[in-house]
């Protein structure tokens, strides 16, 4: 019996990572060994669970009901084990989390050192880029993302939103005339991230009206950050999030552009893998980094 539950967790996993290397990478076993479960517990079984091919593995009927059955197997005894090392002792354990660089310079890391202060036995490893890291290939256990809006699913959930801002260097604005609304920027110098800079900007303003320019950028970047410096040494104007700004605004080396015309905010999410468990650290992590204002 404890043979046929050990090959059940491993055909699960071998599900969740959709490969036998995913699995055999996730539980530290050959690709090899996994296969080897997997077959052995069909052939007790008597019926084939997955079908396989060079580029994928699909479940059977057989499969389906037996995946069913061992996920929530697994979250009970999950859940279970869970509630018990909370009781007996402090969180313990490693997280890894890839996130927007940008976010080092935002309230995001007050959150993530109150985490760790609350939970001084858990490890973790911090990796801030602007690459768009995978979470299964390369290992993470949460991806934080950022994007215009995101869905509450079972394995993804909004964190938190932020605050962006038009700005540009005052000895900039001093040079072109002060326009009265986004149609009169559209031909100035725009900096703009890489991945946008063919999106058009909408403005809103207080009262419902509304606004859509689509300028040509002269500068383009893949960093908030470095747009925001640009900006500040009078190359041109960018939309940057608000926390990078303050303190600049604060002492009069930049200024916002049209404050009264608001921009669509931006929201940080969370993603993380489908096989997490219910009650471990990935969720305890959540509900405290979604505890933040931007």
């Amino acid at each position: 019996m404890i043979d046929r539950l050990r090959q059940m967790a491993i055909f699960a996993k071998t599900i969740d990572h959709g490969s036998f290397r995913g699995a055999a990478r996730a539980l530290r076993l050959s690709p090899s060994v996994v296969s080897h479960h997997v077959s052995e517990l069909e052939e007790s079984l008597g019926v084939a669970l997955i079908y396989r091919s060079t580029r994928k593995l699909t479940l059977t009927p057989e499969g389906q009901r037996l995946l069913a059955a061992t996920h929530k197997m697994l979250e009970a005894v999950e859940g279970e084990l869970a509630d018990l090392s909370l009781s007996a002792s402090a969180p313990s354990g490693e997280l890894r989390l890839t996130i927007p660089s940008v976010l080092s310079q935002s309230r995001f890391i007050e959150r993530i050192a109150a985490f760790s202060t609350a939970h001084p036995r858990i490890k973790l490893s911090l990796d801030f880029s602007d690459i768009r890291r995978d979470l299964i290939d390369d290992g993470f256990d949460i991806a934080i993302r950022m994007g215009p809006e995101a869905k509450t699913s079972a394995t993804s959930r909004p964190l938190f939103s932020v605050e962006r801002r038009l700005v540009a260097s005052v000895d900039y604005l001093a040079s072109r005339p002060v326009p009265a609304g986004p149609e009169d920027i559209a031909d100035w110098d725009w900096l703009a991230l890489t991945p946008v800079h063919n999106v058009p900007v909408a403005f809103t303003k207080a009262g419902g009206t509304k606004a859509k320019i689509k300028p040509e950028p002269r500068v383009f970047a893949n960093d908030a950050q470095a747009l925001c410096r640009l900006a500040r040494a009078g190359v041109g104007i960018a939309i940057v999030p608000d926390f990078l700004a303050r303190d600049d605004v604060g002492r009069g080396t930049i200024e916002y552009v049209l404050p009264e015309w608001k921009l669509r905010k931006i929201t940080v999410f969370a993603v993380w893998p489908s096989n997490a468990p219910k009650h471990g650290l990935i969720h305890l992590a959540l509900d405290a980094l979604g505890q933040i204002q931007s």
